[in-house]
C-alpha cells in the first residue's frame, strides 16, 4: 500500500510539475530573446540620436567603440550609400531596402535578429542596423532551464518523501491489525490490535478486537458446555458398571464391562479435549524428535521391569510436525501400550523415528523444510489377532485415536507385520517449516 500511494503521488506530482516546467522553460526562452531584441533596439536608437550632431568621421569612430563595448553590433548605411561599422555592403540587405523606404524593421530568424531604423536627413535617408546572433537570443537560457529542472526534481523528491511518510502512517496500523489477525489465527486469543490510524483503520481494529473477544467467549462457553455434559455422563456410566457387576452370567458380565470400558474411555477423551487450552487446538506444532525421545525415556524403565528388550533408533531433530506435543505423546503411548497389552511378557519391541533424507551437502540436524517424519513401533509378538484381547482397555479404541490424530494433521497410520511376524504400526506425519 505504501508503494502504491507513493507511486500515485509521484505520478500526480510529475504531471503538475511538467505542466509548470515546460511553459516556464518556453517563457524563459521568449524573455531572453525579447531582452536581446530590446537591447538591439535601444542601441539602434542611441546611434540614431548621435547621428544628428556628429560628422560621419566621428560617427565611424563612435560605432567602433560602441561595438566593442556592447553585445548588439550596430552598423550604419549613410545617405551616400557608405557602410559604417561593418565590412559588408548594407545595400545588399533586403531589410535595409525596406528601411530606406521609411519603414522601421524588426526581424528575428533562426540565425539571429536585427532592428533597422531609418534616419531622415537633409541629404537623404540613412539606416541604422543593430544585430544580435542566435547565441545572444538564447543567452542565459541553458542556466535558467537547468535551475528549473533541478527545482522540478527537488519538488518530485519532496513529494515522494511526503508520500512515503503519509503511506507509512496509513500502512503501519493496517500491518499491526494484520499481525494481530495472524496471532489470533495461531491461537493467541489474547492478542489485540492497537486502535489507531485512519478512521477506517480504527474501525477495523475495533471490529477485530470485538471478534476476538466474542470468539473467546464462544469457545469458553462451548468447552464449558462439553465439559459439563461429559461430567454428567460419568454418573450413569458408573451406575451401569455397578449394574454389570451384579450380572450372574460371566460371559454377559464380561461383554457389558467391555462396552462400559469403551464408553468410559470415550467420555474421558471428551473431557480431555474439553479441558485442553484453546491455543493447543488452533496452533499445534512440536518437535517430534524431542517428544518421542522424552516418551521413550518414560517407557524404558517399564519395559525393563517387564523383561522386554527395547530397541531405540531416533533421528536427530528438529523434526517439526503440525501436532501438539500432548497429542504426539498420547499417540506414542497408545502404540506402546498396545504392545504391552497384546503381547506376552518378555516380548521385545522397537521404536524408530525417521526424518527425510537430508541429501548430499545438508546437515541432518539443521531441520527439514518439508517432507515426512515416520514413527514406527514394531514388536516381536505373534502379529495382529482377529479380535482384540478381552479385558478393560483392550477394545482397540486407542489405535483409532492414534489414527485420527495422524489424519487430523495431514498424516496417516498404517498397520503391518514385521519379517518375524510381529505387529508393526507406522505413522507418517508431515513436516513443516520451522519459521512458518
Amino acid at each position: 500500500m505504501r508503494s502504491r500511494i507513493s507511486w500515485l503521488v509521484l505520478a500526480t506530482t510529475s504531471a503538475v510539475v511538467m505542466a509548470f516546467v515546460i511553459p516556464l522553460c518556453l517563457l524563459v526562452q521568449t524573455l531572453a530573446a525579447d531582452r536581446a531584441m530590446s537591447a538591439a533596439d535601444q542601441a539602434a536608437r542611441n546611434v540614431a540620436l548621435a547621428m544628428a550632431g556628429d560628422s560621419r568621421t566621428q560617427l565611424e569612430g563612435y560605432l567602433g567603440d560602441l561595438n566593442r563595448s556592447i553585445v548588439p553590433q550596430v552598423s550604419v548605411l549613410t545617405e551616400s550609400g557608405r557602410s559604417l561599422g561593418t565590412s559588408e555592403d548594407l545595400r545588399q540587405d533586403p531589410e535595409v531596402q525596406r528601411a530606406l523606404d521609411g519603414e522601421s524593421v524588426r526581424v528575428q530568424t533562426g540565425e539571429g535578429g536585427a532592428v533597422l531604423l531609418p534616419v531622415a536627413g537633409s541629404r537623404g535617408t540613412a539606416v541604422v542596423r543593430a544585430t544580435v546572433t542566435e547565441a545572444d537570443l538564447g543567452r542565459g537560457v541553458s542556466a535558467a532551464w537547468t535551475a528549473i529542472v533541478l527545482l522540478g526534481l527537488v519538488l518530485l523528491a519532496l513529494g515522494w518523501f511526503i508520500a512515503r511518510q503519509l503511506g507509512r502512517r496509513i500502512s503501519e496500523p493496517l500491518q499491526e491489525v494484520a499481525q494481530t489477525a495472524h496471532q489470533l489465527r495461531e491461537g493467541d486469543l489474547t492478542a489485540r490490535a492497537d486502535v489507531r490510524g485512519t478512521p477506517e483503520t480504527v474501525e477495523l481494529a475495533r471490529a477485530l478486537n470485538g471478534l476476538a473477544e466474542r470468539t473467546g467467549e464462544l469457545l469458553a462457553a462451548e468447552r464449558a458446555a462439553v465439559g459439563d455434559l461429559s461430567h454428567r455422563l460419568r454418573t450413569p456410566v458408573t451406575a451401569l458398571r455397578l449394574d454389570a457387576e451384579s450380572v450372574d452370567d460371566p460371559a454377559v458380565a464380561a461383554r457389558l464391562q467391555e462396552h462400559i470400558t469403551t464408553l468410559q474411555l470415550t467420555v474421558d477423551q471428551i473431557v480431555k479435549e474439553a479441558r485442553r487450552p484453546v491455543q493447543d487446538t488452533l496452533s499445534a506444532r512440536c518437535d517430534a524428535a524431542a517428544v518421542i525421545a522424552e516418551r521413550v525415556a518414560f517407557w524404558s524403565p517399564l519395559a525393563e521391569d517387564d523383561g522386554r528388550a527395547l530397541e531405540i533408533d531416533l533421528d536427530r531433530g528438529p523434526l517439526p510436525v503440525p501436532v501438539s506435543a500432548a497429542d504426539l505423546a498420547d499417540l506414542l503411548d497408545v502404540l506402546i501400550d498396545n504392545v504391552f497389552a497384546h503381547t506376552a511378557d518378555g516380548t521385545g519391541f522397537s521404536v524408530t523415528l525417521r526424518g527425510p533424507d537430508p541429501g548430499p551437502g545438508r546437515d541432518s540436524g539443521s531441520g527439514p523444510a518439508g517432507g515426512t517424519a515416520r514413527l514406527t513401533v514394531a514388536d516381536d509378538g505373534t502379529g495382529w489377532a482377529s479380535e482384540p484381547r478381552p479385558g478393560p482397555g483392550r477394545t482397540g479404541l486407542g489405535l483409532d485415536i492414534a489414527r485420527r490424530t495422524a489424519q487430523d494433521c495431514g498424516g496417516h497410520l498404517v498397520r503391518g507385520t514385521t519379517r518375524s511376524g510381529g505387529a508393526r504400526v507406522e505413522v507418517a506425519l508431515p513436516l513443516v517449516d520451522q519459521a512458518g
